[in-house]
């Protein structure tokens, strides 16, 4: 069973993580985790904290001359701005943030629970999410993300994109977008948010391609493919909402344009699909055809101009307290969201192909495309 644990805060000594499940054999490329780790603190709209931290990690554990053992990885990220203990106590609660409700269910003040809910924890979860990407692409596996919305901004983008064509398209854009004009307007809406010392959230697109049939179940609810991408996708900051496939636009068309026909390739003996309404998932599992996600992010809670609150201690009506924040993170988010999903996809693989070797991985699954080839 692939699982992982962070620790640490935004302005803490460090951030770690510690992940369980990597088989021995893995070839851990600590640039390209490193690579992922600047790019998500890139993107248009991005905060003044992005420039004063560095992120790399340092492995800990569970690699040996960059090769996996198959014991728990350690990842280590040291932060530049510690300073935790000499930031101020805050008593005004950030509407949309965990500032009020972590308060009062753990006792304590308003810093230690912003410290922990801050997106910064995502640094993990991206280097976490990396190593997955590792393993994946050994399997043919792509996971590949980009923005199709930022506010009222919507990209033109078709719904027969290929992991490798988003990857092409998108490349030098600073809104991880891969439609240029829509590029521009995002922009253009992300400089009149930061003049109103306001924010904007949007949504992205995280696709899956190379994914074999079978990833999941429809047995029971904890292993359906979709509702564990749900769940995880869920658990990221800032989102609020998650389709698959066609999602919510299948409220709205008939059965008849709703489902993907079934088709079999005697040549290649193999079952397919023309369409991917179902975005790769059908009754829980992968079907073959790419993984779509997409994900909306609310905007940030952080407010130049601070929304009503209440002042904890006077109980007074007061401005919510502001903290350095960015004026979007849509374009990180997606890389964010990719790693999520990578992470997910990794451990369905696992569970389906699962040793404690990548050679004995590689046997079983091997294995398994014979057996459906031979029907």
């Amino acid at each position: 069973m692939l699982k992982y644990m962070t620790t640490g805060e935004s302005h803490g000594q460090y951030l770690a993580a510690l992940i369980e499940g990597v088989p021995s054999g893995l070839a851990v490329d600590l640039d390209y985790i490193n690579g992922m780790l600047r790019h998500r603190q890139q993107g248009y709209g991005r905060g003044g904290r992005q420039k004063i931290e560095q992120d790399q990690v340092q492995i800990l554990g569970g690699v040996v001359k960059g090769v996996s053992t198959g014991a728990p990885i350690g990842f280590l990220l040291v932060n530049n701005d510690f300073k935790i203990d000499k930031m101020p106590e805050l008593f005004r609660p950030r509407p949309g943030h965990a500032d009020l409700v972590g308060s009062i269910k753990y006792h304590q003040g308003i810093r230690p629970v912003l410290e922990r809910a801050s997106a910064r924890e995502t640094a993990m979860r991206v280097a976490v999410g990396s190593l997955c990407r590792l393993f994946l692409k050994e399997f043919g596996i792509e996971v590949e993300n980009h923005v199709i919305q930022i506010g009222p901004v919507k990209a033109d983008v078709s719904d027969d994109l290929t992991a490798e064509e988003i990857r092409r398209r998108k490349q030098g854009s600073e809104v991880s977008c891969i439609c240029r004009d829509a590029e521009k307007k995002m922009m253009a809406a992300i400089d009149e948010a930061r003049r109103s010392k306001d924010t904007l959230g949007g949504r992205f697109e995280v696709r899956v391609s190379g994914v074999p049939i079978g990833l999941g179940s429809y047995v029971h609810h904890e292993r359906k493919l979709d509702a564990r991408i749900a769940q995880h996708a869920m658990s990221m900051q800032s989102v609020k909402a998650v389709e698959i496939g066609a999602g919510v636009s299948l409220a709205e068309t008939f059965g008849s344009k709703s489902h993907d026909e079934i088709f079999f390739d005697k040549e290649k003996k193999t079952y397919f699909h023309k369409t991917n309404r179902a975005g790769g998932i059908e009754g829980g599992t992968s079907n073959g055809a790419d993984i779509v996600v997409r994900m909306t992010m609310k905007p940030i809670s952080t407010l130049g101009q601070p929304l009503a609150s209440v002042n904890m201690q006077t109980k007074d009506a007061e401005k919510a307290d502001f903290e350095r924040s960015d004026f979007c993170a849509v374009p990180a988010g997606s890389l964010i969201g990719a790693s999520i999903v990578s992470v997910v996809i990794a451990e369905a693989f696992l569970e389906k192909f699962g040793g404690d070797s990548m050679t004995e991985i590689r046997r079983n699954f091997e294995g398994y495309l014979r057996q459906i080839q031979n029907g």
